[in-house]
């Protein structure tokens, strides 16, 4: 977890509609526990900017002219390879989550989510938690839906027991280990073992990975 001397995530904001930015600037404001250190609306320019304000976590939208946030996040991750990311935007597809989660996104918000959202999603990535809002995530369980039925089952999930399914899902929307295990009624050292048992039986070496492999394969259909 990156903070500084006196507890804060260092924020960057990243719009090119610069009443979006000063909106968000303002929220972020009021909580003591973030410090936004830059905004900007270009995200090619962004990338250097990020990297000089030393970054904790950078919201990032998508359409932006000249260079889309998803283009520019090779950008900032060669210049800030441990700054996470969290997108913020209009597009709740499942391909654009998709995408930004291959490219290396940590978060995926909806500008229609709650305000509070997005200070949850500061906090989960830069624990190192993957967070995908609520709204995105049901968007996702229903375009999932609509693939045919009789599909066979994914192959690498299909050793997972029903328990692990579960966590799985709850891993997959941002849920710490602390959360898995009162939302489940288990106590927090079970919640860990399922974790490494998932990261182990699938391959996973990390929240996100997890995250991505739930999206690709379908388990939020369950």
């Amino acid at each position: 977890m990156e903070t500084t001397n006196d507890g804060k995530i260092k924020v960057f904001l990243v719009d090119d509609q610069a009443m979006i930015r000063a909106s968000l600037k303002s929220f972020l404001a009021q909580r003591e526990r973030f410090e936004v250190v830059g905004t900007c609306g270009d995200a090619r320019r962004a990338a250097e900017e990020i990297a000089a304000a030393r970054a904790h976590v950078v919201v990032l939208d998508i359409t932006m002219p000249g260079l889309s946030g998803l283009d520019a996040i090779p950008l900032i991750r060669k210049r800030s390879p441990k700054v996470k990311i969290i997108m913020l935007t209009h597009h709740e597809g499942e391909t654009f989550v998709e995408q930004a989660l291959r490219s290396g996104a940590e978060g995926y918000l909806s500008k229609d989510s709650e305000p509070a959202e997005l200070a949850l999603a500061i906090e989960a990535v830069n624990r190192g938690d993957p967070f995908v809002s609520p709204r995105v995530a049901a968007g996702l369980v229903g375009g999932l839906r609509g693939v045919q039925s009789g599909a066979a089952p994914k192959s690498r999930l299909a050793g997972l027991t029903q328990r692990e399914q579960e966590v799985f899902q709850l891993l997959a929307v941002g849920n710490s280990n602390k959360e898995v295990a009162a939302k489940l009624g288990i106590n927090l050292g079970t919640a860990k073992k399922h974790r490494e048992n998932l990261q182990r039986k699938l391959s996973c070496n990390s929240a996100a990975e997890l995250a991505r492999l739930a999206i690709r394969e379908g388990l939020l259909t369950i």
